[in-house]
């Protein structure tokens, strides 16, 4: 049995570990049963293959002896070796361990610059040669994702083809749950991958921006790429917002979301008829989406629909002027204005033009590829949660489980012991999900550099305090989306509840994964608390055309809840008005 709380071995190579980046898909602690059949156990060996398919090392470079050397869990929260990705940065041309701290991970104040943490190895021609062959090849040679679309179609036929999960057995239930480990290895493979390489796009278009004297284009050349993943349901959740407008629909939103789902299901007035036609065929493609989607304990849209529909209740109040579809147009034409600035600084230099070209093409293509990536694991790691969650319903029926929810604090190697008997384990996994609990009300730390503290040391997050900002005083983060907007303050902790959001509002969230991405419709802009130009809420914001700013350090604790703020995307300033 794993030790509980998660606590994974450091590496003494490569010390430095982040919860930047990583924040985002798993803002809370991860479960045992995640860790030990899902997401972890699937993302370590992918992620892996993914930098050995880069070229920048081999897989002799990982120690035997540290399990997870990318990925580990300290007091169950999931961190990034920040050495390895910053090796990573040296060894591929034209990137640098700076680069990656900028493209991946933000302004992160106080850590140790690469230089304190330099080994003698870090520079390798053979790797860089290597290395640079996948750039020019992989990278900025691309057309298209190929193995992206396969990965889709494959995990949509698993998803059509699901059996009736209530007449499986229960050791047929976690077959199913474990079935898919090779699937998941080469999905994380490819995500990691394209993340890889849509930073590498992102750092490369800062380069050529700033070569011409005009760093500003760099944001807007990476925004309205269309076909977003992450953007998707946004549009959707639009339309049914639309819907939601007709009298008879609006009656029952009006009465409040409890219960709204069925009462939807009750009605026969064909207008309510034909809304719930369309809100449970987005439910059927959006299921898996949710908060901290890729932890199989995490309630989603599909399991609680209750979630859909209050963000939909609130896009049905927000004016046409508001329309994401009509917003990604407008900064589709920004871009385009944008690369033709960037065309005629280089109509000279055939050389530059065709490197612009190339760039431009690869930084929306694998922007496009992350999300697509990213998605498509979500959508496979769904039926992980479903099979739990039926499992989970038979153990509270038998009298095995005092929760639904303590199924997932299993450990992988205890599964054949609750198979035998799932009563022996009734009191274990009732302590785990209290010990789980307790861990959302403790801060871990930003940072680990060598060994990390005890959780009992970590601060809690009742005790986070700070000095309110005045009028007239400002933060300042990484711009994420250039642009300026006014508005008031809604301080968010949780996408769950959207009825704080009004339209015009700004979000200030602490980081956002891609069930925050309808909120962002009816926000003015978007300020978060850690982040960088590569991460989801930035993405998100350049496709919906508006401003953001990432890695402004305790903006949820600062800014005043209903202060009305100025944001600069272009600056990264956000000032109390």
């Amino acid at each position: 049995m794993a030790e509980w709380p998660i606590n994974d071995a450091t590496s003494k190579v490569f010390p430095l570990y982040s919860r930047a980046n990583v924040g985002e898909i798993f803002p809370d602690p991860i479960s045992p049963l995640n860790a030990s059949v899902g997401f972890q156990h699937g993302l370590e060996p992918g992620w892996r293959d993914a930098f050995v398919a880069c070229g920048v090392w081999d897989p002799d470079l990982y120690d035997e002896n540290v399990q997870m050397n990318i990925l580990p869990a300290f007091g169950s929260y999931l961190y990034i070796n920040m050495s390895l990705m910053r090796l990573f940065g040296v060894r591929v041309p034209g990137m640098s361990a700076e680069a990656v701290d900028l493209q991946y991970f933000g302004d992160m104040p106080g850590i140790p610059s690469y230089e304190s943490e330099r080994r003698d190895f870090d520079e390798n021609p053979e790797h860089e040669a290597k290395a640079g062959r996948w750039l020019a090849e992989q990278v900025l040679g691309a057309t298209d994702l190929a193995a992206y679309d396969t990965d889709r179609a494959e995990v949509e036929q698993i998803r059509k083809d699901r059996p009736d999960l209530t007449t499986l057995s229960d050791s047929e239930l976690f077959t199913r749950m474990r079935s898919f480990e090779t699937l998941l290895r080469r999905l994380f493979k490819h995500h990691i991958e394209a993340s890889l390489k849509s930073g590498v796009g992102l750092g490369a278009m800062a380069q050529l921006t700033e070569a011409i004297g005009r760093p500003e284009l760099a944001l807007t050349l990476v925004a309205g790429i269309g076909n977003i993943d992450s953007a998707v349901p946004s549009t959707r959740m639009w339309d049914l917002g639309r819907l939601a407008r007709n009298p008879q629909v609006a009656e029952l939103f009006d009465a409040g979301i409890t219960d709204l789902y069925e009462r939807l299901h009750d009605s026969t007035d064909p207008n309510i008829v034909a809304f719930t036609r369309e809100l449970d065929a987005f439910l059927t493609d959006w299921d898996f989406r949710g908060p901290a989607e890729w932890e199989i304990r995490a309630t989603t849209w599909g399991v609680n629909p209750a979630l859909a529909l209050g963000t939909i209740d609130r896009m049905r109040h927000v004016d046409e002027s508001e329309d994401p579809e009509a917003k990604t147009a407008e900064r589709a034409s920004q871009r385009e204005a944008a690369s033709t600035v960037v065309r005629d600084a280089l109509a000279a230099d055939e050389a530059a033009s065709a490197q612009f070209e190339a760039v431009l093409n690869a930084a929306a293509l694998w922007m496009r590829g992350r999300e697509r990536g990213r998605t498509t694991a979500a959508m496979l790691i769904h039926e992980i949660r479903l099979a739990a969650l039926e499992l989970g319903s038979r153990g509270v029926a038998s009298g095995a489980l005092n929760e639904v929810k303590h199924i997932f604090m299993l450990f992988a190697d205890e599964i054949d012991s609750y198979l035998a008997d799932p009563s022996v384990l009734t009191s274990t996994l009732a302590e785990r999900e209290k010990t789980y609990l307790d861990l959302f009300d403790r801060q871990p730390p930003f940072v680990v550099d060598g060994t990390a503290p005890p959780v009992e040391e970590w601060t809690l997050r009742a005790d986070r305090h700070s000095t309110l900002l005045a009028p007239g005083e400002s933060i300042t983060g990484v711009s994420g989306c250039p642009g300026i907007a006014r508005g008031r303050a809604r301080v968010l902790l949780s996408p769950d509840d959207p009825s704080a959001l009004d339209a015009g509002d700004i979000l200030i969230a602490p980081i956002t994964d891609p069930s925050w991405t309808p909120l962002f419709v009816t926000a003015a802009a978007v300020v978060v608390d850690v982040g960088a130009p590569f991460s989801h809420a930035a993405i998100v914001s350049r496709e919906l055309g508006i401003p953001c700013i990432v890695s402004a350090t305790d903006a949820t604790v600062r800014i005043p809840d209903g202060a009305q703020i100025e944001v600069d995307g272009t600056t990264g300033t956000v000032t109390v008005l």
